[in-house]
């Protein structure tokens, strides 16, 4: 009998977030508290930048793109704020990087939760995923709960289940 296997990565919907991008960005400028205020949400290739007059507004803004993300089914884990920065004419300006992909560090602390936990799953690093592979589907079922329950600052999809 062949081995059964998975991937382990993390990845998001990029259309997804663009949407809520795209919400947010209305709703922003639809609420009272903002008007005339030119607050902005930058989406580029690896981050947002969050622009306001104040941190209460930045603040609101990060609340507001939160609360978007969550209804399109986005994990706020995909977000990672840096701090807020002031920026020309006494505003706030904050960049949020997206985190997309294993690192090595994270890819090595899947591989060796795994090794600890379930001596008879293999699993290697290929690239920026995670390959999960054993001779019987409980225990990948079982790789696969370890993972859910471990709490890791990045969210993780399972892909390629064979």
């Amino acid at each position: 009998m062949a081995d059964s296997s998975f991937d382990v990565v993390s990845e998001f919907d990029r259309q997804e977030l663009v949407n809520a991008v795209d919400q947010a960005r209305r709703e922003i400028g639809n609420r009272y508290d903002f008007k005339g205020t030119n607050s902005t949400i930058d989406l580029r290739e690896k981050e947002l930048e969050l622009d306001a007059d104040s941190d209460y507004k930045l603040t609101a803004m990060l609340d507001i793109l939160k609360g978007k993300l969550v209804k399109r089914g986005v994990d706020l884990k995909v977000l990672d704020p840096e701090k807020p920065e002031p920026a020309a004419k006494s505003r706030v300006r904050q960049k949020v990087n997206l985190r997309q992909g294993l690192s090595d560090e994270i890819a090595r602390d899947v591989v060796k939760r795994i090794k600890a936990e379930l001596p008879k799953v293999q699993s290697r690093i290929e690239g920026e995923k995670v390959r999960v592979t054993a001779k019987s589907k409980d225990d990948l079922q079982s790789a696969i709960r370890l993972l859910k329950d471990a709490d890791l600052p990045i969210p993780l999809q399972f892909t390629n289940y064979r």
